[in-house]
């Protein structure tokens, strides 16, 4: 064998070495097309599909800061955390929302979460904590889980309080035919001032609207203490703003309402500019804590600014003057200034 033909040989042996590994290579695979967010218009502005499914979600929240002024003040956080001996304080919160939602043969199926988280120097008096705010599952007008009821609603503005336990765990039905609404709702009263025992509680609204002017009339009565309280709410467009007027009776102290036997409270939100809001308002307690030698009133103004998209600042002003007994009373100033970035 010559030289020559030993290195064609050689040459050929490699080739068809060469040829099968070839016909083995890894060949890698074509990437998966990536599925990107999608915009949800179904239910408003903010949602979007969740990736691989049908439902839509929205987060949403804010960041809050206060500083609120009064004797003993305690925030004006609707009495979480203990009262200060300090004619003013301040807290910062933070709020995040969950909403999920899609269509069904039943009508809308909405999944929402909300938690608050609150912060304060003083916190050895629990002051500081994470709160579940909202927690429920709602099919068309079906709804359960905690929420706030009905009686949260209040008028425009800061010089009003028309509730005295707003949310519970509940189960409650809304009908909503546009301008016709009507609604009852079951509430479990555990932990009220009223009642330490696992209570119950019904609810029901009926409400209308007819162009610019829509009312509300609410009942609720508690079960253990065999009382209740009825309360109506009139809205109304009128001139540049909205005016609104409530009046409440109860027949005792309930989880519903405690404060008085009845009261009637108004207010007028007046847009001054785009981005300025003026609220007076008043409200009177007749038969305060349900003395008739006591009573009570507030009057005061609000005022709302919109410094720049998703910045808003409010600051609250209010005089109050209450009985304490019979023969003595008291006045006082209160308030708050509040800065707050939506999102």
């Amino acid at each position: 064998m010559t030289i020559k033909s030993l290195l064609l040989g050689s040459a050929a042996a490699l080739a068809a070495v060469s040829g099968a590994q070839a016909a083995d290579a890894i060949v890698a695979a074509e990437p998966e097309p990536m599925e990107y967010v999608r915009v949800c218009d179904a239910f408003g502005t903010g949602y979007f599909y969740i990736p691989g499914t049908e439902t839509c979600l929205k987060i949403g929240g804010f960041i809050r800061f206060q500083t609120s002024f009064g004797p003993d003040e305690v925030n004006g956080r609707q009495g979480w955390g203990n009262r200060g001996t300090s004619d003013w304080d301040s807290f910062s919160r933070a709020y995040i929302s969950f909403d999920a939602k899609s269509d069904t043969e039943f009508g809308t199926l909405t999944g929402f979460f909300a938690g608050e988280f609150n912060a304060d120097n003083d916190s050895d008096e629990g002051d500081s904590r994470i709160d579940v705010d909202e927690a429920y599952i709602q099919l068309g007008g079906l709804k359960a889980g905690f929420f706030y009821s009905w009686w949260d609603k209040g008028l425009n503005g800061e010089s009003d309080s028309l509730g005295n336990n707003t949310e519970f765990n509940s189960i409650a039905y809304l009908y909503d035919g546009g301008s016709f609404q009507a609604g009852i709702a079951i509430d479990e009263l555990e932990g009220t001032e009223t009642t330490k025992k696992n209570g119950v509680g019904v609810e029901a609204i009926v409400s209308a609207t007819v162009g610019g002017v829509s009312i509300d009339l609410l009942g609720g009565y508690d079960t253990e203490f065999e009382e209740g309280a009825i309360r109506a709410l009139l809205s109304a467009d009128l001139g540049p703003g909205t005016f609104q007027l409530a009046g409440i009776w109860a027949s005792d102290p309930n989880a519903y309402w405690k404060a008085s036997e009845w009261t009637v409270a108004a207010s007028y939100a007046f847009k001054a500019t785009d981005k300025l809001k003026i609220t007076p308002g008043a409200q009177y307690w007749g038969d305060y804590k349900f003395n008739s030698d006591l009573d009570r009133w507030r009057a005061g103004v609000t005022l709302d600014y919109a410094i720049t998209e998703g910045l808003a600042t409010r600051v609250s002003v209010q005089y109050n003057k209450e009985d304490l007994t019979a023969t003595t009373d008291r006045d006082y100033v209160s308030g708050f200034v509040r800065l707050q970035r939506n999102f």
